[in-house]
């Protein structure tokens, strides 16, 4: 206890707040969500959030006080909130930004700082959809940045504005990263409750260490204690009282020393100075600011004076080279407010201030490197050299800021040339698109517009597969142009006007898009002066706005992962022109040819195969083989201006308490992620129950209700499951796979199981090794099928458990197996990223196999819109959770995918092909994401996502017909939660709901009855299913209320035969005998209202 009495230079180092001329007054700033600081100092200037919004921020020199105008010049960069900023230590100038709009922009100030408002970064780097939580630079390498997002640290090397680190091993959300001052290692506070030390040149396994942390979820900060083997952190304990927590690398596990504060709910932002272990806790929200002293012994940390003043919005310490040393400043604390911003000078009391005290300040950290970011990540480890704070050693003597602003390390030599390169960015609908200068380098005739561009454009974008260029076309003979003939960035206004006056203007440019890269593409020289123009008169027109905003407004296609080539603007095509445009189209300019975005799916077949059209022996145009086929398209079902999906406003509603399965216990928790985990039908459903011997638990839906305490009677496999599923056409047969290779079919009694059983009915041996899943067959009755661990499908006759076919050509572990709606064909997708499409009565082998996705943690697969598109789910090479579209027909690249989250549960699919609506969850989830597939792009248009109140652990849709027509439910299911089985109804709000609303509800197949025998599908006698209409008896159809003749009606299977239209020649038929029903009914009077108005009499308008 000796120490506690030991005298500390910095004991008595008291806060002084300077009078309010001296602070900077009347600025905006909001209360923020966010995970930053929201301010940021260098030794020059300062840098904090603006307005209640956030998405700008000011930047002042860092001496600056007085009032601010509300029109001063803002970096205007973002359109979502900053959630973070931070200087570099090497250069004052350069600031970096994260936002919630999933970009880290690069900024660099002006020396003399911003005169006018900037809205173009040095570079940007993108999270792909996912918001941005933190953003800093590296201790000792100079242009090494790190941002993380969700739970994904990224290190970026900005002088070659490329990614050379990335790790996604966080399971939850990361609320704070620290470096330790040498360089080595970083430490991360996470969601999760956890901290964790990661090395990222550590190839295998960066996080080296982690320990359970502050057990609140609520926020918490990390920040390392110079160059000590210690960190700390702050948050909330279980009880929300505010903590901190030291903890010595050597003893990881164990906090070294915890102290509880008080129960407010601000997070506390600690601020630590390693030259004088002072430690500042400044709590979002609170008036105070804490000032305590940490040591290496107990007590550890040591409180001191403590500050009283205005409510903390944000808060940052000023760089040591910026200090007062000559008055004694051994630290300045940046307070943010709602209106000021407020320096707090922290200063040692001493007699004199004339000299300079050696013993207040050690040296600190220097602002030159020679370490680079390439270097560093090779392994190479070279300290800041320290520099001395004495007026009399510095450079510049008693000047307190020693600015260091430039060169920028990602500036051109030649300083014409600027490049964004942007990772995977989509670009908004509507946004500008910035707009960059060339200088020489390479040049391609174009009709007599040139566009050049540097070699190391080529290279460059070789070797990075996350790249977007984007190039300017200008012409080389324009009059009042500058010396140095570079087009100026466009502003919107501009671009509208030059939409009007395109044939005139000179200035041409790409339309920039986002479109995904692939391996063998090539960025083509010899395109048309027509695809080259972007305005012309033929864009003028509402119709061509409308679609020049749908093709922008279309869902983004993600790019794949170990694609060498980097990503660039969709490649043009031209329209197929009606048969009475052809003869005025060889009159009109090639620039009026209407320009359509293509999505990457088809880009892949537009670089293999041109096919060249002559129209009357004229002009020959370009056109690929997709566009030939697109001549005739519906309309979008989701679009801003077009018609909107009728299940857009998709309802689930929960069934209510009596209806729940009440009381589960013991759920099983190791179930591979190949099984859905939970299955059910119409009369039972099937949950496995944890402990030895494989228990599967069956629950009759007849007898809802609190299950009593005990043990729950279930099947005993005497194996791992590995799989199960309900036979579709015999409601008390149940297949479970095991790990032995065994197929157990079991028999449910007629009024369910009332004791635990080991004897299934019939056993198959079918594999030597563990069982993937297995899949009975959509119509055919007694055929199943199974995929093994040796890499191998059999399909077998379940009479006489006799093997039928094998499947063969997987080169790695099969994640997912589904059969086509017409039984004929099957879809893989495996482990090692292929799709393959299986006719197993033809072949053994795949008949298509193509690209799938990239991530090894799972993958799910369906089919739908009657077989014609495949979905998949799975994750990119980030672990985000992706769906894909292909069609069926061409696997060699997705038309679409959407992006959704980061989460390690494996989407799993659920289409409901009359609908055509995807429900898609995870286990664990709490959200039910619905998405309509449709047949032209997007391809994916999100729905009306449904949100749980709880996690759930599976789902399991029934078929059509049991779903309650009468009250629009089109779509029907059981979720199981952690203690219960819950039905949840999807349902559509209609007005007329007592009528049988036939536009949602299309003849449906029956899916719940054998189509045809084993035999008959093994010897290649298929035969349709027939259909069935769902309108109940006595319920009058909503097309039938109309007083016209119907149209000729849909013969059903009911009376002996089958639908004769197509689903989108019945959907049309059907909407427009609603409009004219519709119309109909609608009451309406030609009669005007000045027919009753009294007139004037003709004589009062002559003159007297």
């Amino acid at each position: 206890m000796a120490w506690r009495f030991k005298a500390s230079k910095y004991k008595n180092a008291a806060p002084i707040v300077p009078k309010p001329e001296a602070c900077i007054r009347d600025i905006c700033v909001g209360s923020y969500q966010t995970f930053g600081n929201n301010i940021a100092a260098s030794a020059a200037f300062m840098a904090f959030n603006w307005e209640h919004t956030g998405s700008s921020v000011a930047v002042l020199p860092l001496d600056d006080c007085g009032r601010k105008s509300k029109t001063m010049p803002l970096l205007h960069g973002h359109t979502d909130t900053v959630t973070d900023l931070e200087f570099s230590p090497f250069h004052d100038g350069l600031l970096a930004t994260a936002s919630q709009d999933c970009l880290v922009k690069i900024w660099h100030i002006p020396e003399k700082g911003l005169e006018a408002s900037l809205s173009d970064p040095e570079c940007v780097f993108s999270h792909k959809q996912r918001r941005v939580e933190t953003v800093g630079f590296h201790p000792t390498a100079d242009g090494l940045l790190h941002s993380t997002a969700v739970g994904c640290v990224m290190l970026f090397d900005i002088t070659t504005q490329k990614e050379i680190f990335s790790n996604n091993e966080h399971p939850e959300v990361i609320q704070s990263v620290s470096w330790k001052q040498d360089g080595t290692i970083l430490a991360t506070s996470c969601k999760d409750k956890n901290v964790r030390i990661l090395d990222p040149r550590v190839g295998d396994s960066p996080i080296q260490m982690a320990a359970e942390s502050h057990q609140s979820i609520k926020d918490s900060r990390v920040v390392w204690l110079g160059n000590q083997t210690r960190i700390l952190t702050t948050g909330f304990d279980a009880a929300r009282l505010r903590q901190v927590i030291v903890r010595d690398l050597r003893n990881f596990s164990v906090p070294e020393k915890t102290m509880e504060l008080d129960c407010s709910t601000g997070i506390l932002m600690p601020l630590f100075d390693p030259d004088t272990n002072m430690l500042f806790l400044a709590g979002k929200g609170d008036t105070t600011i804490n000032y305590l002293e940490v040591s290496d012994k107990d007590p550890y940390l040591t409180e001191g004076l403590r500050h009283t003043g205005e409510q903390t919005k944000g808060a940052c310490l000023v760089p040591k080279r910026a200090l007062k040393v000559m008055e004694g400043e051994v630290n300045r604390v940046l307070q943010l407010t709602s209106n000021m911003v407020i320096p707090i000078m922290y200063q040692v009391p001493r007699k004199t201030y004339r000299d300079f005290h050696s013993d207040l300040y050690p040296e600190t950290t220097g602002y030159k490197t020679e370490l680079t970011a390439s270097e560093w990540i090779n392994g190479v480890n070279l300290p800041v050299p320290k520099m001395s704070l004495d007026p009399a050693k510095r450079e510049l003597g008693e000047t307190p800021i020693i600015p260091r602003l430039g060169p920028k390390p990602f500036s051109s030599n030649s300083g014409d040339v600027s490049f964004d390169k942007v990772f995977a960015v989509p670009v908004a609908p509507g946004s500008q698109e910035n707009i960059h200068n060339l200088s020489s380098g390479g040049t391609a005739d174009n009709g007599g517009d040139t566009f050049s561009a540097p070699a190391t454009v080529a290279a460059t974008a070789q070797n990075k597969p996350d790249l977007i260029v984007e190039i300017e076309i200008k012409k080389p003979h324009v009059d009042n142009v500058s010396e140095s003939n570079v087009q100026k960035t466009l502003s919107t206004s501009e671009r509208r006007k030059s939409s009007a006056d395109a044939d005139e203007s000179p200035d041409k440019i790409f339309e920039q898009t986002h479109s995904e890269s692939s391996e063998n593409s090539t960025e083509g020289d010899d395109k048309p002066d027509a695809e080259l123009r972007r305005f012309s008169a033929a864009r003028s027109s509402i119709a061509e706005r409308r679609r020049l905003y749908e093709s922008r407004s279309k869902s983004t296609v993600e790019e794949k992962s170990q694609s060498p080539v980097p990503l660039r603007r969709e490649l043009s095509k031209v329209e197929p022109l009606k048969p009475q445009q052809q003869q005025s189209s060889l009159t009109t300019p090639a620039t009026d040819i209407k320009r359509i975005s293509a999505p990457e799916g088809k880009l892949l077949e537009e670089r293999r195969r041109n096919v060249t059209s002559v129209i009357d022996g004229g002009t020959a145009l370009k056109k690929s083989s997709t566009e030939a086929a697109i001549t005739t398209t519906h309309k979008r079902t989701s679009t801003v201006f077009g018609k909107v999906s009728k299940f857009r406003h998709l309802k689930g509603t929960p069934g209510h308490k009596s209806t729940h399965i009440e009381n589960l216990r013991n759920l099983s928790r190791q179930i591979p992620g190949e099984c859905n985990g939970f299955h059910a039908n119409h009369e039972r459903v099937a949950v496995p129950l944890s402990g030895p011997g494989g228990k599967i638990a069956i629950f009759d839906l007849s007898r809802p209700g609190r299950l009593p305490d005990g043990v729950i009677p279930s099947l005993v496999n005497g194996s791992n499951i590995m799989d199960f599923q309900w036979d579709p056409f015999d409601s008390s047969r149940l297949a479970v796979a095991c790990d032995d290779g065994i197929v157990k079919l079991w028999r449910i009694p007629e009024g369910g199981l009332n004791e635990p059983t080991n004897s299934p009915e019939r056993e198959l041996i079918a594999h030597l090794d563990k069982i993937y899943f297995i899949r009975f067959h959509p119509l055919a009755e007694d055929v199943l099928l199974t995929a093994s661990y040796d890499m191998t499908v059999k399909l077998w006759d379940l009479r006489t458990l006799e093997e039928k076919i094998l499947l063969t050509g997987h080169t790695d572990q099969i994640f997912d197996l589904a059969w086509s709606p017409c039984g004929k064909l099957v879809a893989t997708v495996c482990k090692d990223g292929k799709l393959r499409v299986y006719n197993p009565r033809k072949s053994e082998t795949p008949i298509r196999e193509g690209n799938g996705p990239v991530g090894t943690r799972g993958a799910r697969i369906t089919w739908a819109l009657d077989g014609q598109y495949i979905v998949c789910t799975g994750f990119d090479k980030v672990s985000e959770r992706q769906i894909s579209v292909y069609n069926a027909q061409k696997l060699n690249a997705p038309l679409n995918t959407a992006s959704l989250d980061v989460s390690p549960s494996i989407l799993i699919p659920f289409y409901d092909e009359d609908s055509s609506t995807l429900f898609v969850t995870g286990k664990g989830d709490s959200t039910i994401y619905c998405y309509e597939i449709t047949d032209e792009e997007p391809y994916i248009c999100p729905l009306s996502h449904h949100r749980c109140t709880s996690l759930h652990q599976g789902l399991s849709f029934l078929t059509k017909n049991h779903c309650d027509v009468a009250s629009v439910e089109f779509s029907k299911a059981y979720r199981l939660t952690n203690t219960t089985i819950e039905p949840l109804s999807f349902t559509v709000p209609r007005i007329k709901s007592e009528l049988f609303q036939d536009d949602l509800f299309p003849p449906t197949r029956i899916t719940w009855k054998p189509t045809m025998s084993a035999d008959e599908w093994f010897a290649c006698n298929d035969r349709k299913p027939i259909k069935l209409s769902l309108q109940p008896d006595g319920m009058e159809a909503l097309s039938s209320i109309q007083q016209v003749t119907p149209a000729k009606r849909i013969e059903h299977a009911g009376n002996g035969s089958s639908g004769s239209m197509t689903r989108a020649e019945y959907e049309k038929n059907k909407q427009q005998e609603i409009q004219k029903s519709v119309s109909a009914r609608l009451e309406y009077n030609t009669k005007l209202e000045q027919d009753d108005m009294e007139g004037v009499d003709e004589n009062e308008w002559q003159e007297d």
